[in-house]
C-alpha cells in the first residue's frame, strides 16, 4: 500500500512530462531567445548540456517510478531516436544554407519546428500504437522494414555515395512545388514567416525552410518511430524519448552543422543498430534473449565506436594533408 501511495500514476506522469517540455520551450523562446541574436559557442554549449541534463534527470524519475527495465528502456529509445536523428543535422544546414537563411534567424525556425515535431509525432507514435495493439503482428513488419533500411544504409554508406547530392535534390523538388503553389517572396523580412505585399500576404524563405524542416522530420520518423516501437510497446516511454531526443538535437544543432561531415562512419554505426534492433525480436526463437540493459550497451557501444573511428580517420586524413603541404 504505501509503496503504492510513493508512485505517481501515469497520468501525472504525462502532467509532469508536459510541465517540463513547456517550461523548457518557454524559456527557450522568452528568456535564453528574448530577441534574435547570433548565438554564441559559449551560450549554446550551455542550454545544449542543460537539455541533456534534463533529459538525463526526466530518466532517472521514470527509473524510479516505473523501475529498471523501463528506466533503462527510456534512455535505450532516447539514444536511438537521438542518433536516428543526426542526418537531420545535415539536412537542416542544406536547407539553411540553400535559402540563404542567416545564423541570427535559424533559432526560430528551429523553435517552432520542435512545436510541429511534438504534434506530428504525438499523432504518429499514436497510429502506431494503434497497430500495434490491434495486430501484433505488424511488430514483425518494423522488424523487417528496419532490418531491410539498415542493410541498404550499410551499402550505400560502404559505396560513398553523396547524401549532399541527394539531400539538395529532395530538398530542390520540394521547394520547386511550394513555389508552384505558395505566393512567396524571395527575401527574408528579418523574422516574419508572412508579410504583406501588394495587399496580399506571401510566405517568406524563413517559412519555406519551416515547411521543408518539417516534412522531413516526418520522412524520418517513419524509419525512427517503428525503432523505439521495436524496443518497447510503452506509449509513454516511446512519446517522452522521443520529444526529448528531438529537443536536445535541435539545441545540438549550432555545435554540430559544421562538425556532422567529420563523422564518417557514423552512419556505417546507424545501419548496425537499426539491424540490431531490427533483429531483437527474432532472437528468442533461436535461443537468445537480450536484456533491456544489454540492449543498451550494445547501442551505445555501437554508436561509440562508429563515432571514435570517425574521429579517428578525419584526424588521420587531415595530418596527411598537412604533411603533404
Amino acid at each position: 500500500m504505501l509503496d503504492a501511495l510513493s508512485h505517481l500514476s501515469t497520468g501525472a506522469m504525462w502532467v509532469v512530462f508536459a510541465l517540463i517540455v513547456f517550461t523548457i520551450l518557454f524559456l527557450d523562446l522568452f528568456v535564453f531567445h528574448k530577441k534574435s541574436d547570433t548565438p554564441t559557442m559559449k551560450g549554446t554549449l550551455k542550454i545544449c548540456l542543460s537539455y541533456m541534463a534534463v533529459s538525463l534527470l526526466f530518466g532517472l524519475f521514470v527509473l524510479y517510478e516505473k523501475g529498471l527495465d523501463i528506466g533503462m528502456l527510456f534512455y535505450t529509445g532516447y539514444l536511438v531516436e537521438f542518433s536516428l536523428s543526426m542526418d537531420n543535422i545535415f539536412v537542416i544546414s542544406l536547407v539553411f544554407t540553400s535559402l540563404k537563411v542567416p545564423t541570427i534567424y535559424q533559432h526560430r525556425v528551429l523553435f517552432w519546428g520542435v512545436l510541429g515535431a511534438i504534434v506530428m509525432r504525438a499523432v504518429m507514435i499514436l497510429a502506431g500504437a494503434g497497430l500495434v495493439s490491434k495486430y501484433h503482428w505488424v511488430l514483425y513488419l518494423f522488424s523487417g522494414f528496419l532490418i531491410y533500411t539498415g542493410v541498404k544504409m550499410l551499402i550505400e554508406a560502404l559505396k560513398d555515395e553523396e547524401d549532399e547530392k541527394e539531400g539538395e535534390a529532395s530538398e530542390g523538388k520540394m521547394l520547386s512545388f511550394m513555389k508552384r503553389w505558395i505566393p512567396m517572396t524571395n527575401q527574408l523580412h528579418e523574422e516574419h514567416f508572412f508579410i504583406k505585399q501588394a495587399g496580399k500576404w506571401v510566405a517568406t524563405p524563413l517559412f519555406l525552410a519551416l515547411v521543408i524542416i518539417e516534412t522531413m522530420d516526418v520522412i524520418f520518423a517513419i524509419d525512427s518511430i517503428p525503432a523505439i516501437f521495436l524496443i518497447t510497446q510503452d506509449i509513454f516511454v516511446v512519446y517522452t524519448s522521443n520529444i526529448f531526443a528531438i529537443l536536445g538535437l535541435r539545441s545540438l544543432y549550432f555545435l554540430l552543422a559544421q562538425a556532422v561531415t567529420r563523422f564518417v562512419y557514423l552512419k556505417h554505426a546507424l545501419s548496425f543498430v537499426l539491424i540490431f534492433i531490427g533483429s531483437k525480436i527474432f532472437l528468442p526463437y533461436i535461443g537468445l534473449k537480450v536484456t533491456t540493459t544489454a540492449s543498451l550497451i550494445v547501442t551505445f557501444g555501437i554508436l561509440a565506436v562508429g563515432i571514435a573511428v570517425s574521429l579517428y580517420q578525419t584526424r588521420k586524413t587531415e595530418n596527411q594533408v598537412i604533411e603533404k603541404i
